[in-house]
């Protein structure tokens, strides 16, 4: 995760940016979503983000409806 951001105009909208090797993608986090999961957003080094991909107007997003740590085990 690069930085988060929301904006005082997004209307409770929560924006991260995440980036790996591969580049970078912005996923979209609604009021619920971020209040529902911000000790693990917050607490977590990796994340599991699921949602759906949106592109629009030439930008591609990743709308999140739920928010995990991301777990590596055997």
């Amino acid at each position: 995760m690069t930085h988060r951001q929301r904006p005082p105009t997004a209307g409770g909208v929560l924006f991260i940016s995440l980036e790996d090797e591969t580049g970078l993608i912005n996923v979209i986090c609604s009021r619920p979503v971020w209040e529902s999961r911000r000790r693990t957003a917050l607490d977590r080094a990796g994340l599991l983000i699921r949602g759906h991909v949106e592109r629009r107007h030439g930008a591609t997003n990743l709308v999140a409806t739920r928010l995990d740590p991301l777990r590596i085990g055997v």
